[in-house]
């Protein structure tokens, strides 16, 4: 990656453990010559250390975010540090909170989606499938209202599971699609027009997260500012700071 590559905006670092605000249009993980948010870190790190251009840097992984979606993700510079932040995520013990804004008015203001779905080979987007299907994964989240548009519904959402493209395909099964989603059928234009389509971003936003340092076990918390693509919503400023 060349060293002219985008800035990372750094939400936290401490020892192996280090959170950045994702942008919109960037793969977490990506095959070997593509753009993504871990050949970005790579080179953070080979920068700081001084390391040549060719310098093995590992980088640990803990959890993946859609690439149209903004928000903190977690990355560890060594292995101990990756596995016990991996067995926060598996024993769900990392609270993550989401904003999301949707199409629509959602009632009520308060409540619990549950379903059921299913990742289907070599297709994107998963479907939701009744309990007894071989392959469902259950799917939780806890919804709050925070405003209410004619454009539609801000919502702050706490994830109790972290499937593939959870918040977007229970939102557009209830009829509330993900503002720009136009994989799941937003009618709606969101941030600035990308001639890639793959570089569009969506209103849902990673917001917070929260876990134990892998190494001091110290609480974090981290909160990740919004993108300026939010600022057309007109949310209300009070609400945001």
């Amino acid at each position: 990656m060349e060293l002219s590559s985008p800035p990372l905006e750094i939400l936290y670092e401490n020892g192996p453990c280090l959170v950045v605000n994702k942008e919109a249009g960037v793969l977490t993980q990506a095959p070997r010559g593509i753009d993504s948010m871990e050949v970005r870190v790579k080179e953070y790190y080979r920068q700081q250390e001084g390391k040549p251009p060719d310098a093995n840097i590992y980088l640990g992984i803990t959890h993946r975010m859609d690439r149209p979606t903004t928000g903190a993700l977690i990355f560890a510079r060594h292995v101990r540090a990756a596995q016990r932040i991996c067995a926060q995520f598996a024993d769900r013990t990392i609270s993550k909170i989401y904003w999301a804004f949707v199409s629509g008015h959602v009632t009520p203001d308060e409540g619990t989606w549950t379903d059921y779905l299913h990742k289907r080979h070599g297709i994107p987007q998963p479907e939701i499938v009744t309990a007894d299907h071989p392959a469902a994964k259950h799917a939780i989240l806890h919804y709050r209202v925070l405003w209410h548009s004619p454009l539609g519904t801000w919502l702050e959402i706490e994830l109790e599971t972290g499937r593939t493209h959870q918040i977007r395909i229970q939102a557009k099964s209830r009829g509330y699609v993900v503002v720009g989603d136009e994989d799941y059928g937003s009618q709606i234009a969101f941030g600035e027009p990308k001639e890639d389509p793959r570089e569009r971003p969506i209103a849902l936003h990673a917001r917070s997260i929260g876990f134990r340092h892998p190494m001091t076990q110290e609480p974090v918390n981290v909160t990740a500012p919004l993108s300026k693509a939010w600022d057309k919503l007109e949310l209300p400023g009070e609400m945001i700071e």
